[in-house]
């Protein structure tokens, strides 16, 4: 695997977007003809996130990809006021509370380790990779093909409108996500909050009309939120 990384960084990191979509797309498939959701992909998951956490780790890689905490300035990040709404948007219509506790913590657990997963490979080894050529490019490329990433859960039985939604919403976050990544080098508050965010979506309670509104203010607080910072971060160097 070292190998593959060194001989071409592009190569190593489309490898590991093919291998995360179909091997999770099918240990989803799997678990649901087995009739216990996500018991396939829990396991599948965390050892996904592990190998990847300890690759990077042992390979002197954790500073590049940001496994690594940072120093965030409280005036900047607004008291990371606009990550708070973000992590509470699964409860705005109420908690749901009517499903199998297995599955529940089943799915918790891999939607944790997707968040660190997803990370890794779209901020880390995406974005850096692209980052050598075009700082710009990197950023669009990550954010979108993160978002663009969500319409394979149209396989899986999600709604058409739902799956288009999450993509504008998922576009805009990573490319929070990806500011967030490139203005203070820590994976760690995107990992955090990407993570609780996929974890808490266990007791949404789905209405279209919110489900609309939801799209619309995650989208517009996760741009303006990116724009900030790096206003931000420009005058701090002027």
């Amino acid at each position: 695997m070292k190998k593959i990384y060194q001989k071409s960084e592009l190569f190593f990191t489309i490898i590991w977007i093919i291998a995360y979509v179909v091997l999770m797309s099918v240990a989803d498939s799997v678990s649901s003809n087995l009739g216990i959701d996500k018991v396939i992909t829990a396991p599948l998951s965390i050892a996904m996130a592990l190998f990847l956490v300890i690759w990077i780790k042992n390979n002197g890689l954790s500073s590049k990809y940001g496994l690594v905490g940072a120093e965030y300035n409280q005036k900047t990040f607004l008291c990371f006021i606009p990550i708070y709404l973000m992590i509470s948007v699964n409860f705005w219509g109420g908690i749901n509370l009517n499903f199998n506790l297995f599955e529940g913590i089943l799915f918790i657990i891999s939607m944790i380790a997707v968040g660190v997963i997803e990370e890794i490979i779209f901020r880390g080894f995406l974005f850096k990779v692209l980052q050598k050529d075009n700082l710009t490019v990197a950023i669009i490329v990550s954010s979108l093909t993160f978002g663009i990433g969500h319409i394979v859960n149209l396989l899986n039985g999600a709604e058409l409108v739902s799956t288009l939604l999450q993509i504008v919403y998922a576009s805009s976050a990573g490319f929070l996500f990806t500011v967030i990544f490139y203005k203070t080098g820590s994976l760690f508050l995107c990992i955090a909050t990407h993570s609780i965010v996929n974890a808490t979506s266990l007791f949404h309670i789905s209405d279209f009309t919110l489900d609309i509104v939801t799209a619309i203010v995650l989208t517009i607080t996760s741009i303006a939120y990116a724009f900030w910072i790096l206003r931000c971060e420009k005058n701090k160097k002027n």
